[in-house]
């Protein structure tokens, strides 16, 4: 198998470790008939009346068919928000066990085109809204939420349209506003989000199963934490709007809710009703991926599940580990010029402040790694594109085409460069199947691949400039090094997969 091969195999089996049917029957049992009990990880809930259901998110509709599966004849009824075309795209792709049974009791409603909320959206949140608001003392409600679930419950606290609530997420976007920002902003100006939905749940037991798709799993940032006690106020909403200027700049209605909002996060003790519990997350994937890489005889290495920052900033961070790696390779991994990229590295790491990430043990780690065995180095996470062009790609695609155009230009710059001594590939890729408004999910790149495109007459640089990455890679070699997944019915972040191995034996 080709590294390429190797690469498309490790991401694909960390998606398939985090897929909702063996994650969510692996985590909650149903078990006694006169007074059932719902078992979440260890957790007991009684189901003392009636046991309702709700989700929205990209994985929700794969979870509520396993869930609907463990409750069976206990479920009276649910109502799930999923990705437009879900159905169809999982039908298609052949997987039933991710579909619900003809006669289900759970209504699908499909919205968010694109991942932006739209009416279709709206019309599902209301649903829930008012399942949720009519539940009394003895009823149990299951939540199910997964990534993308925000853009799937809009729901703006009136008189706030749902398109002046759009336009200003997007402007705060195209700003470079990282996602715990955007979420803030939403969580303010929503009825169901920052705990809202729980809150309307009340007096009913909520117990809310949530595949996360954010760095370090915060229960409250996660699809806005719309069971989670929010630990944010309108100042800090205010906050994010002042930064990036538009504070004098807003529809009149989002003055008059950030107005008249309490400057206060609701206290803790509203909550008490509620359990929320993780269920799968980028961590998970990545364990299943090393332990796939080691098999395949890789030296494998988990960089973070927690890789954030500038996309441009983040691509440099993986050229030095790789051009390192290849140093240690050439017998070059002690001496002045491995000293000034860990050096290099060093400072970068603190700048991009990748939370929970320990640099300075994992190059002491990647030292006295020789080219005996070809070294895998496995990362997740999410970046941040700052849009100054009108092109079309995403987080992932550019990340693989700066990361490749980084490395041509290392290799380019200098004669003898001991990367022309490694293979190497790089792949980046979203757990979802989407990366950005495009029906691709990544893509692979190496310095060759650059090479290549630039002797052909692209000009990588113009590409990445105009945001357009997935424009190079559809025109390049007939979109060969796309990563084109479909649907995969999960969500936990994006995976970025590097295998380096020795050409030549120096």
């Amino acid at each position: 198998m080709s590294l390429r091969e190797h690469a498309l195999t490790l991401f694909r089996s960390a998606v398939g470790t985090v897929r909702p049917a063996p994650m969510l029957k692996k985590a909650v049992k149903l078990q006694g008939d006169g007074c059932p009990q719902l078992l979440v990880k260890g957790q007991v809930f009684p189901v003392k009346r009636d046991l309702y259901l709700v989700g929205f998110g990209k994985a929700v509709l794969g979870m509520a068919a396993a869930a609907e599966e463990i409750l069976g004849d206990h479920l009276i009824r649910g109502i799930i928000n999923v990705p437009l075309g879900i159905q169809e795209s999982l039908q298609r792709a052949g997987m039933q066990e991710m579909l619900l049974k003809p006669h289900s009791k759970i209504q699908v409603i499909e919205g968010a085109r694109n991942n932006l909320p739209d009416p279709e959206a709206l019309r599902g949140a209301v649903a829930i809204q008012e399942l949720a608001e009519g539940l009394t003392v003895d009823d149990l409600l299951l939540v199910l939420i997964s990534g993308g679930g925000s853009a799937l419950l809009p729901a703006p606290i009136l008189p706030i349209l749902l398109e002046e609530k759009e336009k200003l997420t997007k402007m705060l976007a195209s700003r470079g506003a990282a996602i715990q920002e955007l979420n803030i902003v939403r969580k303010t100006l929503s009825l169901l989000k920052g705990g809202g939905l729980a809150r309307l749940a009340y007096p009913a037991q909520v117990v809310s199963l949530i595949l996360s798709d954010v760095i370090g799993d915060p229960l409250d940032v996660i699809a806005s934490g719309p069971t989670a006690a929010s630990s944010h106020s309108v100042q800090d909403c205010l906050q994010v709007l002042a930064k990036y200027n538009l504070l004098h700049n807003l529809p009149k209605s989002v003055e008059t809710v950030l107005s008249s909002s309490p400057t206060k996060p609701t206290a803790l003790e509203d909550y008490s009703h509620v359990c929320n519990i993780i269920i799968g997350s980028n961590t998970l994937a990545l364990d299943e991926a090393r332990r796939q890489a080691e098999g395949l005889g890789y030296t494998t290495l988990i960089l973070s599940a927690a890789i954030c920052g500038e996309v441009g900033r983040v691509a440099t961070l993986y050229c030095q580990l790789i051009q390192l790696v290849c140093l240690g390779f050439t017998g070059l991994g002690e001496g002045p010029l491995s000293d000034e990229v860990r050096g290099n590295l060093l400072q970068l790491a603190a700048e991009l402040e990748i939370p929970g990430l320990n640099l300075a043990e994992f190059l002491q780690a990647l030292r006295g790694l020789g080219p005996e065995r070809p070294v895998c180095i496995l990362a997740g996470g999410e970046t941040t594109v700052k849009l100054q062009g009108t092109g079309k790609g995403g987080r992932n695609q550019e990340l693989a085409l700066r990361v490749g155009l980084g490395l041509y230009r290392a290799q380019a710059t200098k004669v003898s460069s001991p990367q022309g001594r490694c293979e190497i590939v790089f792949l980046s890729g979203g757990t979802d199947g989407q990366d950005g408004p495009t029906e691709a999910a990544g893509a692979f790149c190496s310095p060759e691949l650059v090479d290549e495109a630039l002797q052909e007459g692209f000009d990588v640089e113009a590409f990445l400039s105009n945001n357009d990455s997935y424009t190079f890679f559809s025109q390049f070699q007939g979109g060969h090094h796309l990563l084109v997944t479909g649907l995969t019915g999960t969500n936990v972040m994006d995976i970025q997969v590097i295998l380096i191995r020795a050409t030549e034996r120096s």
